[in-house]
């Protein structure tokens, strides 16, 4: 194998991580990796070598699941109300139902703000990578990061500073 498909099968495991979390369905993510990947390996000459395989790999993925959103938008979608499941009672954990409250208020996100704080806090790429794929000045990722935690704190109640909360 050569050195380009080294760089990109270790790429899959952020790959699948970023577009779960982005779309919030396995099979969907499952195909968005797989058409990134297909695009990657098809347009491999493409590529220029003056950065790195991973911020190419999720420039594709990103503008996939965009094209995808975009596409969905013009489509009539049915649902058929027998196939929608009864409400489940969540399990009492604290820390499960911490996580979904963060799950539903990261999707509840505007696309932008949600893209730039996945990239950062999921993947944990730097500043200026996150930049580069999402295509804006750096600045502008950082207001987006801003104000997409202050939007999750909002809506977790979570205060600004951890040692700023009250003890009973």
């Amino acid at each position: 194998m050569d050195s380009f498909l080294d760089q990109v099968e270790a790429c899959v495991p952020a790959l699948r991580r970023y577009a779960r979390a982005l779309t919030r369905n396995l099979d969907l993510a499952d195909d968005l990796v797989q058409d990134c990947l297909e695009r990657a390996i098809s347009r491999r000459g493409l590529f220029r070598p003056s950065g790195p395989v991973r911020a190419w790999l999720f420039t594709i993925l990103l503008n996939l699941h965009r094209n995808g959103l975009r596409a969905a938008r013009h489509q009539a979608s049915t649902v058929d109300l027998d196939s929608i499941a009864e409400p489940a009672t969540p399990a009492p954990q604290p820390g499960h139902l911490a996580l979904a409250e963060m799950a539903r208020a990261i999707d509840a996100l505007p696309l932008e703000q949600k893209e730039a704080l996945l990239l950062v806090a999921l993947e944990g790429l730097p500043y200026a990578e996150a930049a580069a794929i999402l295509k804006i000045p750096q600045g502008t990722l950082m207001s987006r990061l801003g104000r997409a935690r202050a939007a999750l704190r909002l809506a977790t109640g979570t205060p600004a500073e951890p040692h700023l909360r009250t003890v009973k």
